[in-house]
C-alpha cells in the first residue's frame, strides 16, 4: 500500500473506533440503507413491468427469485466471510492480510459465479421445473432464467465488492455502484419490455446489463480510493486457512440465503398446486416484504463495520452502544411499516396486479398476517449481524438457519395439507415469531458474556 494509503487508512481506523457510535453508524447506514432500498425497487420493477404480460409472467419472475437467492448466497457468502475477517484485521492494523483475503474473496467469487452459469445453461429446463414452474409458467422462466444465468459471475462478484467495500467502512463506494446498476435496470426494463417487444427476456436483460455495470464500477471505483484494500491478483492466495476463515465469516449469509431459496421453491411448488395467481400473489408479497425489512437491513450493515472494527480494536462498549441504538431505531420504523402494510394491503398488491381479483385477496391477507411479525425483524437480523461480524460463526449459522429452515419448511409440509391457501398465508409470519425466540437468547448472552 502506499504512503497515501497508508495515512488514508489510519484515518479511517481513528474515525471508526473513535467518533460518536451514534453519528458513525448513520454515517455507515445511509449509503446501505439507500442501496437497499433502490435494490428492492430494481428486484420490484421487474414484478411491476413484468405484471403486464399476464399473472404466468409475474409468476415466472418470482419463481426464478429462487435462483437469485441462490447466486445471492454465493455473494455474500464470499463477501460476508471475506469482508468480515477483513474489517477485524483493520481494526488490528493488518492490512496485508487484509489484502490477501480480498483478493482471494473476489476470485474466488468469480469463479463461482461461472460455476453456477454453466451448470445452470445445461440444465435450463429441469431447473425452471425444480425451482416451481408450472407448464404455463415454464416458457416465461426459461426465458428470464437464461439471461439470469449470463449474469451469475457478475452478479456474485458485484454483491461480493459491495460487502467488502461496506465492512471497511466505504459503504458510499458501494452506493455509487449498486445505485448506478439499480437505475439502469429501472430505465432498461420499459424500454426492452414495451419498446423493443422482449417480453420477459427484455427484464432479464435489462437485470444482466445492470448486474455487470455495478460489478464494473464497484471494481474500478470502490477498490481503488478511499484507503481501501486494493484486489490485485497477486494477491490471489487460496487455501484452506483462508476459505476457513470465510466459511466462519460467510456461512452464516451462506444458510440464511441457500436455504431462503429452498423454502422458495417449496413454497411454488405448494402454491403451484392452487394456481399460477397463487405463485404470483407469494411473490409480490416476498418482494413487499423484501422491501419493507431494506431500511432495517441497511442499518445491520451500517452496523457491522462498527461492530467488527472496534470488536477487532477490543471497543466492546462501542460495539454494545451502537447495537442499542440500531434496535430502537428499527423497531420504530418496523412498526410504522407494520401499520401501513396492514391499512393499505389491498391496494399494495393491486398495484402490481389489479386485473387479477385472486392475487389481490391471496396477497392481502398474506401481507397482513405478515405485518403481525414485522416488529420483531429488527432483533432478528441484528442478532445475526452482530454474531457474524464478531465471528461466532456456529451460533450465527444457527440463527441463519433456524427462520427458513427450523421453521418455514417444516411449518409448510405441517400447515398447507389441512388449511391449503391459508396455510401458506400463515406460515411465514409464525416461523418469524419462532425465529424471534431463539434469537433472543443468543442476542442477550452475547451481549451480556461476549462483550461484557
Amino acid at each position: 500500500m502506499s504512503d497515501a494509503g497508508i495515512q488514508a487508512a489510519g484515518k479511517k481506523f481513528e474515525m471508526m473506533t473513535t467518533a460518536p457510535v451514534e453519528r458513525l453508524v448513520v454515517k455507515q447506514a445511509i449509503p446501505a440503507v439507500i442501496i437497499m432500498m433502490v435494490s428492492a425497487m430494481y428486484n420490484m420493477a421487474d414484478t411491476y413491468f413484468v405484471s403486464s404480460l399476464g399473472t404466468s409472467a409475474v409468476a415466472a419472475v418470482g419463481v426464478s427469485f429462487s435462483l437469485m437467492n441462490i447466486i445471492q448466497a454465493a455473494g455474500f457468502f464470499f463477501g460476508h466471510g471475506s469482508g468480515n475477517f477483513i474489517s477485524r484485521a483493520l481494526g488490528a492494523q493488518n492490512a496485508g492480510d487484509a489484502g490477501k483475503m480480498a483478493a482471494t474473496g473476489f476470485f474466488s467469487a468469480f469463479i463461482a459465479g461461472v460455476m453456477i452459469a454453466v451448470f445452470g445453461t445445461v440444465f435450463l429446463d429441469p431447473l425452471a421445473r425444480l425451482l416451481g414452474s408450472t407448464g404455463t409458467i415454464l416458457p416465461y422462466a426459461r426465458d428470464y432464467l437464461r439471461f439470469i444465468l449470463l449474469a451469475a459471475p457478475f452478479m456474485v462478484s458485484s454483491l461480493m465488492l459491495n460487502n467488502l467495500l461496506r465492512y471497511q467502512g466505504s459503504a458510499a463506494f458501494g452506493m455509487i455502484g449498486m445505485v448506478s446498476g439499480a437505475v439502469i435496470n429501472i430505465c432498461l426494463d420499459p424500454l426492452f419490455i414495451f419498446v423493443f417487444h422482449l417480453g420477459v427476456k427484455g427484464a432479464a436483460l435489462a437485470t444482466m446489463i445492470s448486474q455487470t455495470t455495478s460489478c464494473v464500477l464497484l471494481f474500478v471505483v470502490g477498490c481503488s480510493r478511499g484507503g481501501n484494500v486494493r484486489i490485485v491478483p497477486r494477491n490471489f492466495s487460496p487455501s484452506p486457512a483462508k476459505y476457513k476463515e470465510m466459511l466462519r465469516g460467510g456461512s452464516p449469509s451462506l444458510l440464511r440465503q441457500a436455504v431462503a431459496s429452498l423454502s422458495a421453491v417449496l413454497l411454488n411448488h405448494a402454491a403451484g398446486a392452487y394456481g399460477d395467481a397463487v405463485i404470483a400473489a407469494v411473490s409480490i408479497v416476498s418482494r413487499v416484504f423484501l422491501f419493507s425489512s431494506a431500511a432495517i437491513i441497511g442499518f445491520g450493515q451500517g452496523f457491522q463495520p462498527v461492530c467488527g472494527f472496534n470488536y477487532g480494536a477490543k471497543r466492546y462498549d462501542r460495539v454494545k452502544k451502537a447495537f442499542w441504538f440500531c434496535l430502537r431505531l428499527s423497531t420504530v420504523l418496523l412498526v410504522i411499516l407494520a401499520a401501513a402494510c396492514f391499512v393499505f394491503a389491498p391496494d399494495i398488491i393491486a398495484f402490481f396486479r389489479k386485473d387479477d381479483p385472486q392475487v389481490i385477496s391471496v396477497g392481502a391477507l398474506a401481507l397482513r398476517a405478515q405485518c403481525f411479525s414485522f416488529p420483531l425483524v429488527g432483533w432478528i437480523l441484528l442478532v445475526g449481524f452482530m454474531l457474524q461480524t464478531m465471528g461466532k460463526g456456529v451460533p450465527a449459522s444457527v440463527l441463519a438457519f433456524s427462520r427458513q429452515g427450523l421453521f418455514l419448511i417444516p411449518l409448510l409440509f405441517l400447515l398447507v395439507p389441512p388449511l391449503g391457501v391459508l396455510g401458506i398465508q400463515i406460515c411465514t409470519p409464525i416461523a418469524d415469531f419462532l425465529t424471534f425466540l431463539l434469537a433472543l437468547p443468543l442476542g442477550i448472552h452475547a451481549l451480556r458474556k461476549d462483550l461484557g
